[in-house]
């Protein structure tokens, strides 16, 4: 029997760490009274700071076999990918236990660049990464063991931005699959666009670029469930971007900037993580700085946001979150802990839970799909 069967739902947390210390924990939310727990650890690799975790049989193109541990029907083949950011740049793939979500590493691979901060699964089962410090993204073959098979495209971005301190050169911070796999859209921080690929059998083809306003360094973006509209978030100028969405042809066109931050807010912050609630009504953004998550409602006809409300996050430095049911889980890099908020699924007001966890520079929140 599985563990991700029972009535916790269980997530990984990547973060900051040497090889030689815990860098991927196991941990799980008790969603009816909020509470968390610490499972295990994995050590023996660094820098972890960015993870997913996948089905590869439901989501790949291929049919794909079992593997040694993996659920004797076939139902699940769980994946665990790691961005590990180091100069050396790496992708790690992990096997996931069912029994009892412990990690067996199966493969990694170079980047060929420095400092990888993001990973996500095209539908085609390619694993996409985006290098942060070489600005360049990657896109990887998967095998039939649902591990790295080498690399299928490898871009990269040229130019600067408009402020010299953070922007003197490309930095792909972000690339985010469309749900049909036909384009992937990559957010580069130091050039200030979001550059569209169209994705062709595994390969990286430039379809188009979208510029932000100058200094907006674009860091991650979403599309909505309803396909129709797009939102980026903005770190350097603490703005979400919404965007008119044509998934036919892979096109963006801007409808709105969005402060992140109150009015009366002066202090040094800066933007970081998005996602939607399960219901897509509301949009929370998470605030470094401000350390707070702040909720938008969304205009169902529109996209547009509104009637933002700001929440503390009871921690410093708020890299990543997850939504899971009526509950948003906060990784809080600087103050070593992840924190809880509830949340009203009629409002998408979120309040503060007296549960925390803690951990060593927690930088990503990757939940396990029951």
């Amino acid at each position: 029997m599985s563990i991700f069967d029972q009535d916790e739902q269980y997530f990984y947390v990547g973060g900051y760490s040497s090889d030689k210390e815990p860098g991927i924990h196991l941990c799980a939310l008790n969603t009816g009274s909020g509470k968390l727990r610490h499972i295990h650890s994995t050590s023996g690799i660094e820098n972890p700071s960015f993870l997913i975790v996948t089905d590869i049989a439901a989501g790949s193109r291929h049919a794909l076999p079992n593997s040694e541990g993996d659920a004797a029907d076939g139902s699940r083949m769980l994946r665990l990918f790691a961005a590990m950011e180091c100069e050396e740049g790496k992708v790690a793939a992990y096997g996931i236990q069912p029994n009892d979500g412990q990690l067996t590493l199966l493969r990694t691979e170079s980047t060929d660049g420095a400092s990888p901060c993001h990973v996500s699964m095209s539908p085609s089962g390619h694993l996409l990464v985006a290098n942060y410090s070489s600005g360049h993204v990657n896109s990887f073959e998967l095998d039939e063991q649902g591990s790295l098979a080498g690399m299928a495209a490898a871009v990269q971005h040229v130019g600067s931005g408009f402020r010299q301190d953070r922007q003197g050169s490309a930095h792909a911070h972000h690339i985010y699959p469309s749900k049909d796999g036909k384009y992937a859209f990559a957010s580069d921080l130091g050039l200030d666009q979001i550059i569209v690929y169209r994705l062709e059998e595994g390969k990286l083809v430039t379809h188009r670029e979208v510029a932000l306003p100058p200094g907006a360094g674009p860091r991650h973006f979403i599309i909505h469930p309803s396909d129709t509209i797009a939102y980026g978030i903005n770190e350097l100028n603490n703005t979400i971007t919404v965007f008119a969405y044509n998934p036919t042809h892979g096109i963006l066109e801007i409808l709105q900037h969005v402060s992140t931050l109150p009015e009366e807010f002066s202090e040094e912050s800066y933007a970081a993580d998005l996602h939607f609630s399960p219901d897509g009504k509301y949009l929370y953004a998470s605030n470094r700085g401000h350390d707070s998550i702040v909720r938008f409602k969304l205009d169902a006809a529109t996209g547009g946001l509104s009637d933002p409300e700001w929440t503390s996050v009871g921690g410093k430095w708020p890299r990543n979150f997850a939504v899971i049911d009526n509950y948003v889980l906060v990784a809080n890099q600087f103050s070593n802990n992840i924190t809880v908020l509830r949340r009203d699924p009629s409002t998408g007001s979120l309040t503060p839970a007296d549960s925390k966890l803690e951990v060593k520079e927690p930088s990503c929140i990757a939940p396990v799909r029951r």
